[in-house]
């Protein structure tokens, strides 16, 4: 059946280990001339840059599932929200200011990354991002004004990383989803966010079977994706419950892995 779209994960799939979408990887993708969804953990604003490599006039798929949206003339527009409820996202965040002060921590609203200070976590992922967030006042932080969509969790010790999830875990608050995302994130969403979420929605607007679809991912979050479509593909740097669930691999996400895996196995399916 021929693939009508295809729906991509950005860190580790379509960026490289520098966060960008390199210009051969997004020339040959443009190409190739499939309709793209991008579907991540990033915020819109951390996602802009591939959708402007990629040309990308279609609805978007942020924070995992949480927000689906597009730009409309550089300028957001939402088709679905799902923020972490007002008082869970300020009792979470309190929480680990807290009790784990030694952890980069911030979060994300619609349009605005917010922290309280600038430490290694937040210098790490603005090198990879190239953006800042928004600082203020630590009283200001810890209760936010707008929706929270993710709260962002940064250390490099595999130790305290294990304590985090441990001690979120057991606070027993059914309405979030806490996901690790390589080695160094924990993030934070609402329990509904999830990358398969965004798909059906697209699914249901476009009319679209699961035969039609295909995608790329790495991670375990990208596992409800893959499940959901006809022809999932795993990076050669996927891991490895995430090469276990696809039949397909093609190369890493530096040797334009997306790109290749198009042109290997859906371009000729269309032809």
């Amino acid at each position: 059946m021929t693939i009508k779209t295809i729906f991509l994960d950005m860190d580790g799939t379509l960026l490289n280990t520098q966060g960008r979408v390199s210009i051969s990887n997004a020339n040959a993708i443009k190409e190739a001339g499939f309709p793209i969804t991008l579907v991540s953990a990033r915020a819109p604003m951390e996602m802009k840059e591939a959708i402007d490599a990629l040309d990308l006039k279609g609805i978007q798929i942020g924070f995992n599932g949480a927000l689906i949206y597009r730009y409309h003339h550089d300028k957001l527009e939402t088709f679905s929200e799902t923020p972490i409820p007002d008082k869970l996202a300020q009792q979470v965040i309190q929480y680990i200011y807290e009790y784990f002060p030694q952890v980069s921590q911030s979060y994300y609203t619609k349009d605005m990354w917010i922290a309280y200070q600038k430490d290694a976590g937040i210098d790490y992922e603005s090198q990879l991002t190239l953006l800042e967030p928004k600082l203020c006042q630590k009283e200001e932080y810890l209760f936010p004004k707008k929706p929270v969509f993710k709260i962002m969790l940064i250390t490099f010790d595999p130790l305290i990383m294990t304590s985090l999830k441990e001690n979120l875990l057991q606070l027993g608050i059914e309405t979030i989803a806490i996901q690790q995302s390589g080695a160094y994130y924990l993030e934070i969403t609402h329990k509904e966010a999830v990358k398969s979420k965004g798909i059906d929605y697209i699914m249901q607007l476009l009319d679209l079977k699961k035969q039609e679809l295909a995608a790329f991912g790495d991670g375990h979050n990208d596992l409800p994706m893959l499940k959901k479509v006809g022809l999932p593909i795993a990076m050669a740097n996927a891991h490895p419950d995430v090469l276990k669930a696809t039949h397909v691999v093609t190369r890493s996400n530096d040797e334009d892995g997306v790109a290749y895996g198009i042109w290997q196995y859906l371009k000729g399916k269309n032809d």
